[in-house]
């Protein structure tokens, strides 16, 4: 029987992989925190080590170095368990010695069994020479492991819904201390306890099969983390951002049975901004979340789109040659097609003059330049999916 270890601080998650693994016909060892993982490792000898890269203690890249660091481990393989929005991260993972990748958000337990299978074989039981039929139990029928799986994945779903309101209430406790937070140490401490929460829904969403809330929440867990290893940039706009992220998560709770295994909806989504540096900027945000967009540096261009199609989503930069952000915005909130779409201004204007002029454009929210990367995408990403959230709501959806 192969031996496998688990280095993973979120317990639920830790444990139902356990449990997963022994049915398959593994034995599994589980550690919460980086260093105790290393402290297994060196008794239990695996055969693989699974690890979460966010660990307490050591994290999951300091963990690979020092397992590398053991030759009786050097060749071991590794499979890290990862925030696909923690790209950064994840490079030093495979520079650290990672085989393979799984994201939390999109990970079922199925494809998490399929994955060690690949990486070292079955279980690993030895067969007696000239074995009797007795000796073997026949193999699992595809169609009944689907079942099973499916059932399984179900009842996790079940009880993850059942969680869901404690969640919120926690989220909503540590934004009201985070906005109400006279210091630096005390915001940075709020902020933490955010990431951490974050940190725990992103694994058990993606684990009960919510892709929804697992892909919201992993962005969502970005943005808290950069936030809070650079403090500089907790400010009114990262703040505002993530009030608005807790309210969302709050409104896919609400309808978590409609998005049972749905993937993230398609997105249309228009750029404008005349400077192609800040153009791109935008661009390469939306793509880490897998938004599709069109980019143009023209106001006039962009009036000529926005006539023709249906968006999703705006972005519009304030400050432009021959016709401002608020200028066009006015202009397309003209057009009947384009009445509710969502319009964001990203500008280096204070809160005060922003609020007051992108409302009175029909603007919808704003953000400050220069801005974070992971910030954009999670405001794209509560605007796209709270879109998804509305459809299903109208008539024959």
């Amino acid at each position: 029987m192969k031996k496998i270890l688990i280095i993973e601080d979120d317990q639920i998650v830790a444990n139902v992989y356990r449990n997963k693994l022994a049915v398959e016909g593994y034995q599994a060892e589980v550690a919460f925190d980086g260093e105790s993982g290393l402290k297994v490792m060196r008794t239990f000898q695996p055969q693989l080590i699974i690890l979460d890269l966010m660990l307490p203690t050591i994290s999951g890249v300091e963990v690979i170095k020092e397992v590398r660091k053991e030759p009786e481990f050097a060749k071991t393989p590794i499979i890290v368990f990862s925030n696909t929005y923690l790209t950064n991260l994840i490079q030093d993972a495979w520079r650290a010695g990672a085989n393979k990748c799984l994201s939390k958000a999109n990970c079922s337990p199925k494809d998490f069994i399929d994955v060690v299978r690949h990486t070292i074989g079955d279980s690993g039981a030895i067969p007696q020479a000239n074995p009797t039929a007795s000796e073997f139990s026949p193999a699992k029928p595809a169609s009944l492991a689907g079942e099973n799986d499916n059932e399984f994945q179900a009842d996790l779903r079940k009880t993850f819904i059942e969680s869901l309101p404690a969640t919120l209430y926690s989220l909503r406790i540590g934004l009201q201390g985070l906005i109400k937070s006279e210091n630096e140490m005390t915001r940075l401490r709020h902020v933490y306890d955010l990431y951490r929460r974050v940190h725990a829904l992103n694994g058990n969403a993606g684990l009960a099969g919510l892709v929804l809330i697992a892909h919201m929440a992993a962005a969502f867990e970005a943005l808290l983390k950069e936030i809070y290893e650079k403090p500089k940039n907790i400010n009114s706009s990262t703040i505002r951002t993530t009030a608005a992220a807790v309210d969302f998560l709050g409104m896919l709770f609400d309808r978590t049975p409609l998005f049972e295994r749905q993937e993230i909806p398609a997105s249309k989504i228009l750029v404008v901004d005349d400077e192609v540096i800040s153009r791109r900027a935008i661009v390469y945000a939306l793509e880490k979340a897998k938004l599709k967009s069109v980019n143009v540096e023209e106001p006039e261009q962009a009036l000529q789109l926005l006539a023709e199609n249906d968006f999703d989503l705006i972005f519009l930069d304030v400050d432009m040659p021959g016709m401002t952000g608020y200028e066009l915005c006015a202009k397309l909130r003209a057009m009947p097609h384009l009445k509710k779409t969502p319009v964001v201004f990203v500008t280096s204007l204070n809160d005060f003059d922003n609020r007051t002029s992108s409302t009175m454009a029909g603007g919808n929210d704003f953000i400050a330049k220069p801005f974070l990367f992971i910030e954009l995408t999670v405001k794209a990403l509560i605007y796209v999916l709270r879109a998804r959230l509305q459809a299903s709501r109208s008539p024959g959806a």
